[in-house]
């Protein structure tokens, strides 16, 4: 293998990386956010009372799911945009 070969596997690797760390890094938070929303509408379905309150929690709970997608993302672009 001569180095030319070398630096196209290195950035074939790169992106590969790069979306399996989205792939992954998105389903998870996906799939919980579709369980917690399911979860919300069964539970407002059942006493719609407090479908206000329990709103708000689902709400709050979905932010912070989401926040491991935005940490997938950006370890994601340092993979593309600094790694050389």
């Amino acid at each position: 293998m001569d180095a030319m070969n070398g630096v196209y596997l290195a950035k074939a690797a790169k992106y590969v990386a790069a979306g399996l760390c989205m792939a992954l890094g998105g389903l998870g938070p996906a799939l919980a956010q579709g369980f917690i929303g399911g979860k919300f509408l069964e539970s407002a379905g059942k006493n719609p009372e407090v479908a206000k309150s329990v709103a708000f929690n689902a709400m709050i709970s979905m932010v912070i799911v989401e926040t491991s997608t935005l940490f997938s993302f950006t370890i994601a672009m340092i993979l593309l945009l600094a790694v050389r």
